[in-house]
């Protein structure tokens, strides 16, 4: 790599970082003020409580109770990915269980995200590894191959596209996806709403008149 790539992956790289850390540092909720896109299905909901996870997705198609094409994609995770997996609508078969949560961990994924459901919950909590899923259930995937399954796709995840490399924000009160570019230009509006409401609670808690405090 020339003198000048190099600097311009460091600095890429330097702004990957610094959004990773802005969006970890944000409440999500709040984002929820200023965007109306890219926010999905509540029904997808963290299986863990008191998560929080910021990340790049990798993506994944699973068609036809595939189980194999989940294992092509813990191959592609990487140190603070989030896999993201679209079931192709089906909500009852489950392709997240004790050995994949183990594997995604071993991959240093930062969580995984389903579009339909999960199983070994108690498993699963044990990893400490975010899940969010529809639910759980005892049926899973199968020992079959589908073509119609593709790893790095973009893909839809509780009504939104995902795209490889979009970012992953998900908690306790959701899951929200958004492309670099949305994710870096509300940022700065959201941390900086994040940092006036302590005062706007200090003075509801002092008793001030309402009137005064919320914007009628």
């Amino acid at each position: 790599m020339s003198g000048g790539n190099a600097v311009s992956a460091r600095r890429t790289e330097g702004r990957g970082e610094a959004l990773r850390e802005g969006l970890a540092a944000v409440s999500y909720p709040t984002i929820g003020h200023f965007l109306e896109d890219g926010f999905v299905d509540p029904a997808v909901r963290s299986l863990l409580d008191g998560v929080k996870v910021a990340g790049p997705a990798v993506t994944v198609r699973i068609a036809d109770c595939d189980a194999y094409a989940m294992n092509r994609a813990l191959l592609e995770l990487y140190p603070g990915a989030v896999l993201v997996v679209d079931m192709s609508g089906d909500h009852r078969h489950a392709p997240v269980g004790a050995v994949t949560a183990a594997a995604a961990a071993a991959q240093g994924a930062a969580g995984v995200v389903v579009d339909g459901v999960a199983t070994d919950i108690l498993e699963l909590r044990a990893t400490g590894l975010p899940v969010f899923a529809r639910g759980t259930s005892c049926l899973t995937t199968k020992r079959v191959r589908s073509g119609g399954s593709a790893v790095n796709v973009p893909v839809q995840c509780g009504g939104i596209r995902v795209r490889p490399g979009d970012w992953v924000l998900a908690d306790d009160n959701g899951v929200i996806v958004l492309s670099p570019q949305a994710a870096a230009e509300v940022l700065g509006r959201a941390l900086a709403s994040d940092a006036a409401e302590p005062a706007l609670l200090a003075r509801i808690a002092a008793g001030e008149p309402l009137e005064s405090v919320l914007a009628i």
